[in-house]
């Protein structure tokens, strides 16, 4: 299909990365308008992206084919009513919005085409996985044109509602899980004497090669790891220390409380 115009509403980290990933999917500048609150940020976007830039959500919604809506949770009833008059339903509109349900668009925009969805932070580099939703709207056309959005910047999957904010708690944190291992390999490996640039480097192309094995192997995680933990060896004793110290029952409470909040930020948009 052709590709569609966009208004992205809210440019802050994700409008951002969606914005640059559809320009390097093949969008041009002119199909991308991006609504912004800040002067310094309009410049700023538009010396990277080369589209326009407005100050107006409602300007931002005019003629675009799809409306991606990338504010904070809190401020999508804010959104809602300022382009409520604007919308129209040959549009079609994608939440990436943690937490906030569905019918929270569908209520404020009867029979617009809604689709919920949870990207993540390697889309940057055209490495995301964003799941998303479809809402009682949403026809084929409408569908196929977010997933076109949807997909410039990494996979797609499409899940049940019930399931986002599971989602949400694994593959949209899921980033900072990895991040924070990462720093701690890093600062690991300078107490054990490696230099700073050595133990980036190793920790960085370790993580990067482990995850592309785990991709591209029809092997699970759990015969990986198996293969490199021979019987009494290091990587035996390293399994050793984290399984004693809690290790999955940490990611586990993790997730689950990334879950809870993601619950609890849906809810409060509701109720607003």
């Amino acid at each position: 299909m052709t590709r569609p115009t966009v208004g992205i509403l809210g440019v802050g980290s994700m409008g951002e990365i969606f914005a640059l990933g559809l320009l390097r999917a093949g969008w041009e500048p002119s199909d991308i308008r991006l609504a912004v609150r800040r002067p310094e940020r309009a410049r700023e976007l538009e010396f990277t992206t080369g589209s326009a830039t407005t100050f107006s959500l409602s300007e931002a919604a005019v003629d675009r084919e799809v409306l991606i809506v990338a504010v904070k949770p809190k401020d999508v009833q804010t959104v809602l009513r300022e382009i409520a008059d604007v919308v129209t339903l040959d549009q079609v509109v994608v939440s990436i919005a943690a937490g906030v349900p569905v019918a929270v668009f569908e209520n404020a925009l009867p029979d617009v085409p809604v689709v919920r969805s949870m990207p993540n932070t390697p889309s940057a580099v055209d490495l995301g996985i964003t799941a998303f939703t479809i809402g009682s709207a949403v026809g084929e056309e409408q569908s196929d044109r977010a997933q076109a959005v949807l997909g410039a910047v990494g996979q797609t999957l499409e899940v049940s509602e019930d399931l986002l904010d599971a989602v949400t708690a694994v593959s949209g944190t899921g980033p900072a899980y990895v991040f924070l291992m990462a720093e701690a390999l890093i600062e690991a490996a300078i107490r054990e004497g490696l230099p700073h640039h050595a133990a980036e480097k190793l920790v960085h192309q370790t993580m990067r090669g482990a995850g592309e094995l785990l991709l591209t192997s029809d092997k699970s995680a759990f015969r990986l790891r198996g293969e490199v933990t021979s019987p009494g060896g290091t990587t035996a004793a390293a399994m050793h220390v984290l399984e004693d110290g809690g290790f999955r029952a940490l990611i586990e409470n993790a997730v689950r409380s990334a879950a809870e909040r993601s619950r609890e930020l849906g809810e409060r948009a509701s109720d607003q």
